[in-house]
Order: C-alpha cells, then structure tokens, then sequence
C-alpha cells in the first residue's frame, strides 16, 4: 500500500488497514468496469457516498457508526478490485469468506462491530442496490424498465 502498510489478503488485520489506502484504491476503481457514460470513470468512492447519502436520507436518525458503515461498505475492493456480481457468485465461496474477512478488518480498524448489525446492513443493503438502480439510468447507459428489471425497484 502507499501507506507503507503490508496488508495480508487473506489473513487482514485491522492495525495494517489506513484509510488513506482506501480512499485512493476506491477512488482510483471505477464502477461498472468503466463502462460509464462521460470523460471520466464513476468510482467506487463516488459511489459509496451516493450510498451514505441514501441510507442517511432514508434513516434520518441513523447512527454515525450506520453511516459510516455505509460509507465503508465497499472497502474491500480496494484490494479486491469491484468485480461484477455474476462473476463474484462465479468465484464462489472463496471469495465470500475473503471478502469477509477483509470487511470485519476494516470495521474492526475504524470502530464498528466486525459484523454488523441486521438493521445497519440492511439499510446499506437497501441503498447499495437503489444506488445501483439509480447508476444504470445514469451513468451506465441502462433504461429504466431495464435497470427496474435487474435491480427491482
């Protein structure tokens, strides 16, 4: 990492995850592989505050820690990289226990449970996919009945 930090893949502890690290790799990551309307890449950090900003919309008296989780929800991918959904369910269920072990580290390294709570994750879970409703219409060059079809609303 560019902090400095050696970070173990498989084996993530939560003293060698920066935020500095994270912030520049999800920045730096562009949602739907690119494939994005305009000059420039739609990034999992731009994404990921359109996230925090729909739970905290949608959760007026959400609590700091459910919004920061929100904000932090794709944090893996700055070492995984934002792979599409039908290729992480191809991977299987290596992945998922990576994927898992390196977001209980990072939510261990900033003060959240390893594993959240049901209404927290819930709610991010509830933005993640009216973000990427909202995305497909947008930025990636979906129609609506389309974009209503693969992400339900």
């Amino acid at each position: 990492m560019l902090s400095g930090r050696r970070l173990d893949i498989l084996d993530p502890s939560p003293l060698d995850i920066e935020i500095e690290d994270i912030a520049l790799g999800l920045s730096r990551l562009a949602r739907w592989n690119g494939q994005t309307h305009g000059e420039h890449g739609y990034s999992v950090a731009q994404h990921s505050i359109l996230v925090t900003e729909l739970v905290a919309t949608d959760q007026p008296t959400a609590p700091i820690h459910c919004l920061l989780a929100a904000l932090l929800h794709d944090g893996p991918e700055f070492v995984t990289s934002d792979l599409v959904t039908p290729f992480k369910r191809a991977i299987g269920q290596a992945y998922v226990e990576l994927e898992t072990r390196m977001a209980a580290a990072i939510h261990s390294a900033f003060g959240l449970p390893a594993t959240l709570p049901h209404e927290w994750s819930d709610a991010v879970n509830r933005a993640d996919r009216l973000a990427a409703f909202l995305e497909a219409i947008h930025v990636a060059g979906f129609d609506e009945l389309e974009a209503r079809r693969l992400f339900g609303w």
